[in-house]
């Protein structure tokens, strides 16, 4: 039966992250451990895959994805499939394949996807954005493996990053709604620290601002992710103020759909009682009742420009770069179309 790294760490009573740091000679594992871990290597005949040694010389032709964060989005995300869909058939023609990285074993404490990248000798990383980063995807922002982080900035020296243009989201949104004549605007925001969920979030006040709208507090409210219960949830908190808003704004798509599941169950009508525009353009937004007026992201394009970008890094040695890519209003049946009478 052949050894692996998972046997040597049951073995010696450590972590397969532990191991990994051994044979790929980090200094902070203890001495002790270390020779015990070196002790069962040599009896059970263990060797390594990869080794470090190698690391400068051979290319394995290998792209690391890392769904980040201890609350962390994963590859059924409606939203970063598309993304990652795009990517791999774009590494793909140039060459690359992909390699997953789990983290839910690690949840509890930190995934060392650092040493995990070294082991497995990745070209490149790409990171796709989540809520509460573990402190070990700022570790391998700052290392020398490339990383080009999907709405989360990196700002190690090989790594680069890109998002939409989370400002303008938010600002379409509120143009739309003042074109519509709405003046009292509310926000079902997203987790509080999510750095996504707070660029919207501010991009929404300055939009405010901007075209001279007031700030509402108790209309402000921020869930606890992007999901469709945390919309719901947010929305019926909307739904029993004094005086109910006529125009949501939801920072994602999938808010919106638990905002309308709401809306729907007391007894309200869209977008005759309660307008509402969501995030994402999810294909799901063609196809719920009514059809949702959304921002679309250009997940085809952000998944090729992240590819370009890694590729880059990783083969021509370029220097790291942010990119942010344009929105686009898609008005459907929640929100409608503003009449020109110009």
């Amino acid at each position: 039966m052949r050894i692996t790294i998972k046997d040597i760490a049951r073995l010696a009573g450590v972590s397969p992250a532990t191991v990994s740091k051994i044979i790929n000679n980090y200094s902070d594992v203890g001495e002790a451990t270390k020779q015990k871990v070196l002790s069962i290597m040599e009896e059970t005949g263990y060797r390594p895959t990869h080794s470090a040694q190698s690391l400068a010389t051979k290319k394995s032709n290998l792209i690391g994805v890392i769904f980040a964060g201890k609350i962390n989005v994963d590859i059924n995300d409606p939203f970063f499939v598309d993304i990652v869909n795009s990517f791999k058939k774009t590494v793909g023609s140039l060459g690359y394949d992909l390699l997953f990285f789990s983290n839910e074993k690690f949840q509890a404490t930190d995934d060392d996807y650092l040493a995990r990248c070294r082991y497995y000798q990745v070209d490149g990383c790409i990171i796709i954005s989540g809520d509460e980063l573990q402190p070990s995807i700022i570790e391998l922002d700052r290392s020398e493996i490339p990383c080009i982080g999907v709405d989360l900035v990196l700002s190690g020296e090989r790594s680069g990053y890109l998002m939409t243009d989370n400002y303008k989201v938010s600002s379409k949104v509120i143009e739309h709604f003042y074109l519509l004549g709405h003046r009292s605007i509310a926000h079902i925001g997203g987790k509080k620290g999510s750095p996504i969920s707070d660029m919207r979030y501010n991009g929404f006040i300055r939009a405010l601002g901007e075209y001279g709208l007031p700030i509402i507090e108790e209309y402000i409210i921020r869930g606890d992710s992007f999901k469709e219960q945390s919309g719901y949830n947010v929305m019926k908190k909307l739904l029993s103020l004094p005086e109910v808003p006529k125009a949501v704004y939801a920072a994602s798509d999938l808010m919106a759909f638990g905002a309308i599941r709401a809306i729907k169950e007391a007894g309200l009508r869209i977008p005759e009682d309660i307008a509402i525009v969501g995030c994402d353009d999810l294909d799901a937004c063609r196809y719920i009742d009514p059809p949702l007026t959304t921002i679309s992201q250009d997940k085809e394009k952000m998944g090729k420009l992240a590819a370009y970008m890694l590729s880059d890094i990783i083969e021509k040695n370029l220097g790291t770069s942010s990119l942010f890519v344009e929105p686009e209003l898609i008005v459907r049946k929640t929100c409608g179309a503003y009449i020109k009478d110009f």
